[in-house]
């Protein structure tokens, strides 16, 4: 297992949420302002996309191994 630094990990974490919104507003608000019909498909992958990115943020930013093994 790799030994991240926790500060480290936080910022991995904090990146992660923040793509997980810019992925989120591709996805769902460019639509809106696109001129094209709105495809319910990618807005929920676009919902779908920022579920999977805050976990991970989550899980990368709780994960207890890291620390007890650092």
């Amino acid at each position: 297992m790799l030994c991240v630094p926790t500060r480290q990990r936080q910022a991995l974490s904090v990146t992660v949420r923040d793509l997980a919104n810019y992925g989120a507003a591709a996805l769902i608000f460019g639509q809106f302002v696109s001129e094209r019909a709105v495809s319910w498909s990618l807005a929920f992958a676009g919902v779908l996309l920022w579920l999977v990115f805050v976990a991970a943020a989550l899980a990368i930013e709780g994960e207890q191994s890291w620390r007890t093994r650092c």
